[in-house]
């Protein structure tokens, strides 16, 4: 029994140290306020810039996670010659409340926190995009819970309005896709016929925290005050079928906020599927439904 033990843990210790051995550790961010670091996976073979990016933003309620959370789905796609960078940002809501009883202009601020530090990964990322060859015209985003809510906002925010420091991002540069897991945003009119992106989400439709449709975070009561008003999976998918986008969402019936993790953890599949129909150019309004286990 101990000689099983002692080899199942020389297998897992093995197993780590391969996959540790696949990516880089690099600083993107360094000055007076934020010391901030991303974990880059590369494809094997010979980069020649036409390498298609996933940038990755990890869930936590702006108070934990990790970028590691990204990391087997970063191996995959690797596999399949997309590049990940799994990236780590502020988590500003620390010590403070992210629900009913918190502040919501402290809310508001950890996601532009966190958007603006999108930008600056990004900004790195495309600067160095000869020596890692990258195409800087298929960047997606990707992220999971709060980091969907970040994604979401770093894509349609007007990058000079809200811009907290100086990200270096071009004023031209637009993302290719995006892909929310269980992810919201707060306000659809920043989604426009003229500015929309391929968009996959996916959520469970009996969300408690991140709507599925219309409502408040955590369906806080109107008075509380950390109330602020989001607009969920469904309700983007709405938009962008209203304004001619293309729109792949998949609804878990009888599902909560757990199928953030669906296929960022198990399935990968679908994200890769979804990243081959944007750069194929295909056209698609998908909305599919499984049944939640």
């Amino acid at each position: 029994m101990k000689f099983m033990l002692a080899l199942l843990s020389f297998i897992i210790i093995s197993a780590n140290n391969l996959l540790a051995q696949d990516f880089k550790t690099l600083t993107y961010l360094d000055n007076d306020d934020y010391k901030l670091e991303l974990d880059l996976f590369l494809p094997k073979g010979e980069l020649n810039g036409k390498v298609p990016l996933m940038v990755y933003v990890h869930g936590g309620g702006f108070a934990g996670g990790e970028r590691t959370e990204s990391h087997k789905l970063a191996a995959y796609l690797n596999k399949r010659n997309i590049a990940v960078a799994s990236i780590s940002y502020t988590l500003y809501m620390k010590d403070k409340s992210f629900s009913c009883d918190g502040i919501t202009s402290e809310k508001v601020k950890a996601i532009q926190i966190a958007g603006n530090q999108v930008w600056a990964a990004t900004a790195y990322l495309l600067a160095n995009k000869e020596q890692y060859g990258f195409d800087e015209n298929n960047v997606f985003l990707t992220g999971s819970s709060a980091g969907a809510e970040t994604v979401l906002h770093a894509a349609y925010w007007d990058r000079k309005v809200m811009r907290l420091f100086d990200h270096k991002l071009s004023p031209d540069f637009k993302y290719k896709g995006i892909i929310s897991a269980a992810g919201a945003i707060m306000d659809l009119n920043l989604i426009s016929k003229e500015n929309n992106i391929p968009t996959m989400v996916y959520h469970g439709d009996k969300d408690k925290l991140v709507p599925y449709a219309n409502a408040a975070h955590h369906y806080c009561e109107p008075n509380a005050t950390g109330w602020l008003m989001l607009f969920g999976s469904h309700s983007i998918a709405e938009q962008m079928r209203k304004i001619g986008g293309s729109y792949h969402l998949t609804t878990f019936t009888g599902g909560g906020h757990e199928h953030y993790a669906t296929y960022i953890y198990n399935n990968h599949e679908p994200i890769y599927n979804f990243i081959n129909m944007v750069l194929s150019g295909t056209t698609f309004n998908i909305h599919k439904t499984e049944k939640s286990k």
